[in-house]
């Protein structure tokens, strides 16, 4: 039997070799598995939720161009607009809600900006605020907040590489002659 033990303790050792190293690769390909799965809610939730706020931005631009506003067309009566944005904030609150569960700080509080931007806008849409000066630096200020989240999304995705180009509005095609 002692010459047998050798033996035994070599497959006991192989035995608790083997079972350390699957647990650690099948651990460690978990935690890839989950980290891709988290990646794309996130990608998911950051699109799905700028895809419904750049609607509600439509519709208030289409709005202010029915009231006389600068740089946006495709004039949205505001009695016809005015009930579809509201129904384009109820779903943008609805898909904050899923920012504000997979999203990291950095970039839930991009995200508040530009929303809060946008209701700036909304006001102008509204006809609670007329002065043209005010409608201009209100989408100037959107379009920044806009960019600013795209960026820090994109990082919190971990895409590498610049920025997408700035959304900085007027854009040079929509300057009148004889401006810039």
């Amino acid at each position: 039997m002692w010459e047998q033990l050798p033996a035994l303790a070599g497959v006991l050792v192989g035995a608790v070799g083997s079972y350390v190293a699957t647990s650690l690769t099948e651990r460690s390909r978990w935690r890839r598995a989950k980290a891709e799965r988290w990646d794309q809610k996130r990608l998911d939730t950051y699109a799905a939720y700028a895809n419904t706020l750049k609607h509600q931005i439509n519709l208030a631009q289409r709005i202010g161009a029915a009231r006389g506003f600068q740089h946006a067309v495709d004039p949205l009566p505001p009695d016809e607009g005015i009930p579809q944005l509201a129904e384009a904030e109820a779903r943008r609150a609805a898909e904050w809600e899923s920012v504000l569960l997979v999203g990291d700080a950095e970039t839930i509080a991009a995200a508040r900006t530009w929303h809060e931007a946008v209701w700036n806008v909304e006001l102008y849409a509204r006809g609670l605020k007329d002065a043209p000066a005010g409608w201009e630096k209100a989408v100037r200020h959107m379009s920044q907040a806009r960019d600013d989240f795209y960026a820090l999304a994109r990082r919190d995705l971990g895409i590498t590489g610049p920025p997408p180009p700035s959304g900085n509005w007027p854009r040079v095609w929509e300057q009148r002659e004889g401006e810039g």
